[in-house]
């Protein structure tokens, strides 16, 4: 028997380390093995990387700090097929948290993430790779980077992919990217529209939803919208809505059907298919508020375009309106009422929503929800604008009282679209009558104070509308709303500042306001806009002229001229020159003044001051000087002192006295409002003039007699020569010193030089009805012009001549008439 040989086993190679197994529980140490170079265990690293990072957003956030990113980004472009998966799988779920994704900008991973895209790679790098492009994509800055680095045109191939998640991220990628109006314009290039449309179709709602809201977003875009139709689109979409299963993804159809329905051809082709029809019968029958607030908002869109309104309006879309706007939701009423104001640029639809709508628009001006007033409102401003019936049918529908409580509202919108309606509602009288009596121009104060240019715009001019009634100017002024519409005369807007001067023009009729707004400043800064060629406009133009025609003094003080149209009423003052920018003082404040060494202010009243008995009682028999009490110290003293006149007997100045005592005793001067005190002697000059004048027949006549009449109760003619040795300075000097005042009633100088003259003359002619001027010359000149018919040369008969003007002599030749231009008339007015 042979003997048993023992085969020895051979050892391993001394420089091949043997397999070991490792379990570890800690993050940091698997971290770490993504630095071996064994595939295997890389591989295994991911993977169990993976699983821990799917379990939260801390665990992200800690793989973050202990340096995974870095690795992993490493080894997605890894040679092993496995190892490139498993790295690509904790990329795509890590980069959806933000720390993660700022590391990941920082180290510009979407070259590498695009480069895995090529149709060769494995399907779970796509889905993961994918995936982590639509987390970085939110960011503006990766939106461009992808772009530049061209990812549309793989991530579009993709939408083609077997794989749905794939199909998911690759669409929410592109939608993403749509948002930028490059990348817009770059994906109807690359044909994006057929494989969108593809995906419409998918078993997945959360895909067909995706494509949906790209097409939404990317039918913003005509060309694209061209594509779309072209690509039976439309029908997709139609087919949507139909179908009760896709109920979920019927607001977003709707949303691209109102892109498309902005193209006139296309709102054609879907009429013409009964496309039209279908949509605004689902809209009539559907109860979801989406679906309604989308339709709604759709209507808007296509309601830009005249011939798509014409469209409409023949399918009816008024009454789907209407009835929308008694939806109980707010986005639903804000949608309908923005639609309708779209659809009133068609008259027919105008004619319609006032037939019907008006009511229904009108109650929501009471609605809780300032959106659902604003949108109300707006339509109502649509609807009222060139429209008489409209504007009646707010007014029959109780919609003033809510119309002037919009004006205290917030939102600027609504507050100027308040005030359109009632400017609009203002163009017939009783409706303006009506809404004055709510109190509107108080109310107007507050706008005309907003920050807002439309606002103060729109107030400004609904002022203009009412102001030409003198119970709302008055109202206004009582109200401090002068103010700030004196304000907005500085503003930068052209459009505020155009209907502000407007505003003032209008307010500028009386001449309470009218001085009012010259004492706010209102002159100067008209005069400061129509000195620029960029700021003046044909209101500011006009308001200056109104104001000064309404407020005579200050016109006479600072121009120097008055026109025959501009006739002279009681409380006219001339202060004498003023220099521009310099204020001139009111009547009142002037008589408060203590008597100084200037110019006489002569002042014009030919009233009797009604809250003083004893001059509405005023005896016959009393003079001048016993019934005109000291003029301008009512206010200085509690009782005035009666002159004693000549030729009365003792008993009779006493009792006139005593009289006189017991009414200012009875009447305290200090709660009276202050009142210039009349001039009894210009009554008279008017009742002996208008005796003896208007008889006469001619024009001429009647100018050279009051000429006549003027210079006689002035001191009468002068000779030429002589007119030094002509004391008027020291007569008005007594007058003054007597009244102790600086203004003097034109009745009390019976010595008056050229300009005292020529204001008389002015006064008494525009009380007759005789066109005249008033100018003011240098050195204490002052002449009258009329313009006079001069008769037909000897031998001709029936030849109407032009009017000539002439210049009035009250001074030398008191009635002689010299020709403008003369030099009579140059010797007159200078020498």
């Amino acid at each position: 028997m042979g003997k048993k040989v023992r085969k020895e086993v051979e050892p391993p190679p001394k420089d091949v380390f043997e397999p070991l197994l490792i379990e570890s529980k800690a993050a940091a140490t698997v971290v770490l093995m993504l630095d071996s170079p064994e595939e295997e265990v890389l591989a295994k690293a991911c993977d169990a990387i993976y699983k821990f990072a799917s379990k939260g957003d801390e665990n992200k956030v800690a793989l973050l700090g202990l340096g995974a990113v870095e690795r992993l980004y490493k080894l997605i472009s890894h040679e092993d097929p496995i190892v490139r998966r498993n790295a690509m799988m904790v990329f795509g779920i890590m980069a959806s948290n933000h720390d993660v994704k700022k590391l990941l900008r920082e180290l510009d991973v979407t070259s590498s993430l695009l480069s895995h895209l090529v149709p060769e790679e494995d399907v779970v790098i796509h889905e993961f790779a994918t995936l982590c492009l639509a987390h970085m994509a939110v960011e503006y800055t990766t939106k461009v980077q992808i772009f530049e680095q061209g990812g549309l045109e793989p991530l579009i191939s993709l939408l083609s992919s077997p794989d749905p998640d794939v199909t998911k991220n690759s669409v929410e990628c592109i939608y993403l990217l749509v948002q930028d109006f490059q990348s817009r314009a770059a994906v109807c290039e690359l044909n994006v529209i057929p494989p969108l449309l593809d995906l419409l179709k998918s078993e997945y709602p959360v895909i067909q939803l995706l494509a949906l809201k790209t097409l939404k977003v990317i039918s913003k875009d005509r060309e694209t919208r061209i594509i779309l139709g072209e690509n039976q689109g439309l029908d997709c979409l139609l087919k949507i809505l139909e179908t009760n299963e896709f109920n979920d993804l019927h607001v977003e159809a709707l949303a691209v059907l109102g892109n498309c329905l902005e193209d006139v051809h296309t709102m054609q082709l879907i009429r013409q298919t009964g496309g039209l029809k279908k949509l605004l019968s689902f809209v009539g029958v559907s109860t979801v508020p989406d679906i309604q607030k989308n339709a709604a908002k759709a209507i808007a869109k296509a309601a830009c375009d005249s011939e798509n309104r014409k469209i409409l309006s023949e399918e009816n879309v008024e009454n789907c309106l209407i009835n929308l706007l008694e939806i109980d939701d707010d986005g639903v009423k804000v949608a309908a009422s923005q639609a309708i104001s779209a659809m009133c640029e068609n008259l027919a639809s105008k004619r319609a929503f006032g037939l019907q709508g008006i009511p229904q628009l009108v109650q929501l001006l009471s609605s809780d929800d300032e959106e659902v007033k604003e949108a109300a409102v707006i339509a109502l401003a649509n609807l009222t604008t060139a429209s008489p019936s409209n504007a009646s049918a707010v007014a029959e529908a109780e919609g003033i009282e809510p119309l002037v409580k919009t004006l205290n509202t917030e939102r600027h919108g609504a507050v100027a679209n308040a005030a359109a309606v009632l400017t609009n509602m203002a163009m017939q009288e009783p409706l303006r009558l009506c809404i004055q009596s709510h109190g509107v121009m108080s109310v107007l104060t507050e706008p005309l104070r907003s920050a807002s240019s439309r606002v103060q715009s729109r107030a400004a001019l609904t002022v203009a509308a009412f102001g030409c009634d003198a119970n709302a100017r008055s109202e206004l002024r009582n109200a401090g709303g002068l103010g700030p519409l004196v304000e907005l005369l500085h503003s930068k807007d052209k459009e505020v500042r155009r209907n502000a001067c407007w505003a003032v023009m209008v307010c500028a009729s009386d001449e309470l306001t009218a001085v009012e707004l010259c004492r706010l400043g209102a002159l100067d800064i008209l005069e400061e806009i129509n000195q620029s060629t960029g700021r003046r406009n044909n209101f500011s133009e006009a308001a200056l002229e109104r104001l000064l025609d309404n407020n005579l003094s200050q016109k006479y003080s600072q121009m120097g001229y008055l026109s025959s149209s501009n006739v002279i009423t009681d409380g006219f003052y001339d202060y004498g020159k003023i220099k521009p920018g310099v204020k001139l003082l009111s009547l009142e404040e002037l008589s408060m003044q203590e008597l100084a060494d200037r110019r006489a202010i002569i002042f014009i009243n030919a009233k009797p001051q009604e809250d003083v008995l004893a001059v509405e009682e005023k005896p016959q028999h009393l003079s001048y000087e016993q019934t005109t009490l000291s003029p301008f110290t009512s206010r200085k003293s509690s009782r005035e002192k009666v002159r004693k006149g000549k030729g009365k007997k003792e008993e009779e100045k006493m009792k006139e006295v005593e009289i006189m005592s017991e009414v200012q005793d009875e009447v305290n001067l200090e709660d009276v409002q202050w009142q210039p005190p009349p001039d009894f002697m210009l009554m008279n000059y008017i009742n002996d003039a208008s005796k003896t004048i208007l008889p006469l027949t001619t024009t001429r006549e009647q100018v050279v007699a009051l000429a006549q009449f003027v210079a006689d109760k002035m001191g009468g003619a002068i000779e030429r020569d002589k007119l030094h040795d002509f004391s008027w300075e020291l007569h008005i000097s007594e007058i003054k010193f007597e009244l102790k005042s600086n203004i003097v009633p034109i009745g009390k100088v019976k010595k008056g030089t050229f300009y005292h003259r020529a204001l008389l003359f002015k006064v008494i002619a525009d009380r007759l009805g005789i066109g005249c001027s008033l100018v003011r010359g240098e050195y204490n000149r002052g002449w009258n012009e009329v313009k006079l018919v001069d008769d037909s040369p000897q031998g001709v008969t029936g030849l109407l001549l032009p009017p000539q003007e002439y210049i009035v002599d009250l001074m030398f030749v008191p009635g002689f008439l010299m020709k403008q231009e003369s030099v009579e008339a140059d010797q007159y007015k200078y020498i």
